[in-house]
């Protein structure tokens, strides 16, 4: 069996993910695991351990996990994004957990530890990924937005709010409370995309995501369509809507029916460039990079994760869902 190198991010979920870890060390101890765990210390961290564990490891004998949540994923990634023949496993310890969400990993931590053990030796699904370039580059395997959702993804993320709700289980909320704060005072700004060579202008525009896979924002499935192996991405621009329907936008995106307001534009690509009247918020993954102008690139069959094949995931896809509660 492979040794697993498992990136652990003990402040994920505000601490709940090291109590995740104490578990899992249980069962890897019970199974005889060969493992090695290497906990993060600051952010950007997991970016540093993944590529100095691929630099020194064979992939043939390595596995790379990552421990916590969808910020944990995206600095893994970052760091493993050029060594395309790693597999790359994930148990979710974070708040939001889109990742899981859209790869059909479980949401409990020691289900999801099983299932990894289980398929552990077999080959990673190949999936898309993207490359967003900026004053460097960052690379994302959920989605990126710009503008409002890319703002309250900035507020989220500085806000000791989020530590006191997770604490109550009532972490979502987080987002709602910035969510009504920032829309009354919230400067919208024309957004103008070039998606495949063709050009759109969108006036008034709240924001644009672009989409890997369904999932963004704590279950909020912005992308229904989107499929992690398809090689394109789901663009989505909502724009000249009033404050009241962009919240009715919110609400419906937890079930993927916001696609069918007035509004609300969508489109598939592989490569995307957006720039802005005025200076806009990033996210990538739900973290905060930096403000536009970008481009983007998809980057097909880019990381190898070990997750359920793309059969059973095409067949599952709305059962999670149904399952989580979404």
């Amino acid at each position: 069996m492979k040794k697993i190198y498992f990136i652990v991010n003990p402040a994920a979920g505000y601490g709940q993910c090291l109590k995740t870890w104490k578990l899992l060390e249980e069962i890897l101890s019970k199974k005889n695991i060969n493992y090695l765990a290497i906990f993060t210390e600051y952010p950007g961290h997991a970016k540093e351990i993944a590529w100095q564990i691929c630099s020194k490891s064979h992939p043939e004998e390595s596995l790379l996990v990552a421990v916590g949540g969808d910020g944990t994923v995206h600095e893994v990634i970052n760091g493993l994004i050029h060594f395309p023949n790693f597999n790359f496993g994930f148990i979710p310890g974070g708040t939001g957990n889109d990742f899981s969400r859209g790869f059909l990993i479980p949401s409990n931590p020691t289900e999801a530890a099983e299932m990894l053990i289980k398929i552990s030796s077999e080959p990673g699904v190949l999936t898309d990924a993207g490359k967003i370039t900026m004053d460097q580059e960052y690379f994302f395997i959920n989605n990126m937005g710009v503008g409002f959702d890319a703002l309250i993804s900035y507020e989220v993320n500085r806000s000791k709010a989020k530590r006191i709700l997770n604490k109550l289980s009532l972490g979502r909320l987080v987002y709602v409370y910035f969510l009504l704060k920032k829309l009354a005072g919230y400067k919208r700004g024309n957004i103008e995309l070039e998606i495949e060579g063709k050009h759109y202008v969108f006036e008034d525009a709240w924001f644009v995501s672009v989409s890997n896979q369904p999932f963004y924002g704590g279950g909020m499935k912005i992308a229904p369509n989107a499929s992690t192996e398809d090689g394109l991405f789901d663009i989505t621009a909502v724009h000249k809507i009033s404050k009241i329907k962009l919240l009715l936008v919110f609400i419906s995106v937890f079930y993927g029916k916001h696609i069918y307001l007035k509004g609300v534009r969508t489109f598939r690509g592989k490569k995307v460039s957006i720039r802005s009247s005025i200076p806009l918020f990033v996210h990538a993954d739900g973290e905060p990079i930096g403000q536009t102008p970008l481009t983007i690139e998809l980057l097909p069959g880019a990381v190898r994760v070990l997750t359920k094949t793309s059969e059973t995931k095409d067949k599952n896809l709305n059962d999670w869902g149904a399952e989580s509660g979404l």
